[in-house]
């Protein structure tokens, strides 16, 4: 008896985290240009609870697990844009 292929997985929704992640440097962007007022309070207490950002003194600001995903996600950025042929 032969055996037919196993069908593909679904792909997955997107998780809550993936969603965060995504948005994480848009977010970042926002804080360094004073502007986190634009930023969702559920991204913000998400972003705390995932120990990716901190309230210090009144502000908001990146942990050091913050900034290695930011670092992370730079780096991935860099990797998928086109370079230029010289």
């Amino acid at each position: 008896m032969k055996r037919s292929a196993p069908l593909p997985a679904p792909s997955p929704v997107p998780s809550r985290r993936d969603a965060l992640r995504d948005e994480l440097l848009a977010t970042v962007t926002l804080l360094k240009q004073r502007r986190a007022a634009e930023i969702d309070a559920g991204y913000i207490e998400d972003y705390v609870a995932l120990h990716w950002m901190e309230w210090h003194g009144g502000s908001l600001r990146l942990t050091t697990t913050g900034e290695n995903v930011c670092k992370h996600l730079a780096s991935l950025l860099a990797r998928s844009t086109p370079r230029p042929a010289f």
